[in-house]
């Protein structure tokens, strides 16, 4: 007699798990200076691009440089790149995309800015970032607080400062400036300087108050010129 019927025994999943992690497991930002920073300048960039379809703005995303060797990678806080499309990525494979980002913004820290200004000015450089720029939340580490770097050759030439101050980011057409305690984007172009999406609703919520109080005003002097000329017109019926 045969062996009974059995099940049969369930077998090992057979995918391959993907060899490009979608995380390093490191934080986001050291403190949470930095992390405000971060967040509020990345949607600043995300809220000045968002109309053109094709840039693509994100940050703290895992970036890998070399196919089929998964520890080529980095993952820059804030980085902008032209022509790919603004679709949802969980990471950026440079071979897959075509290109590398065209602009990277880091926040240095006490815990990064030496690799900030050694290491990943050769990486980037070599990778084909045509603009790398850095700011130090603290104002402890770097030379100046605000640093750009410009591609030229296979080197990275230090940007100077425009007469305002400002330094330049020639890839999205915008400059930086240092401030009293923060730095802000500036859009030569437009003649203003570039905002978050909530700062925008500010600054229209103000404008109608505004407007609405001008208006008010208008009224009520207008409202009291009427009252006035009815008055006057009353006396020159006396009169008679």
């Amino acid at each position: 007699m045969g062996p009974p019927n059995t099940l049969p025994f369930p077998s090992a999943p057979t995918e391959i798990a993907d060899l490009y992690p979608e995380s390093d497991g490191k934080p986001m930002a050291e403190t949470e200076r930095h992390f405000r920073e971060l967040l509020k300048n990345f949607n600043r960039l995300e809220n000045h691009f968002a109309h053109i379809p094709d840039v693509y703005v994100l940050g703290d995303m895992m970036m890998y440089y070399e196919e089929g060797n998964p520890r080529k990678s980095i993952s820059p806080d804030i980085f902008v790149a032209f022509g790919i499309g603004k679709k949802e990525r969980r990471i950026y494979k440079i071979w897959e995309e075509g290109k590398p980002p065209d602009f990277v913004l880091e926040f240095s820290s006490k815990g990064t800015y030496r690799n900030d200004l050694t290491g990943k000015v050769r990486l980037y450089a070599e990778i084909g970032i045509p603009e790398y720029f850095l700011y130090d939340v603290d104002r402890r580490y770097l030379p100046t607080p605000l640093m750009g770097f410009r591609l030229i050759g296979d080197e990275y030439v230090e940007i100077p400062a425009l007469a305002t101050g400002g330094i330049p980011a020639a890839t999205l057409g915008l400059e930086f400036h240092l401030l009293d305690d923060s730095f802000d984007i500036y859009d030569p172009e437009a003649q203003e300087w570039v905002n978050t999406a909530a700062e925008d609703a500010g600054e229209r919520a103000e404008d109608a108050e505004e407007r609405a109080n001008q208006e008010a005003t208008a009224r009520h002097k207008a409202e009291a010129e009427v009252a006035r000329l009815q008055e006057e017109l009353e006396r020159l019926k006396a009169r008679r």
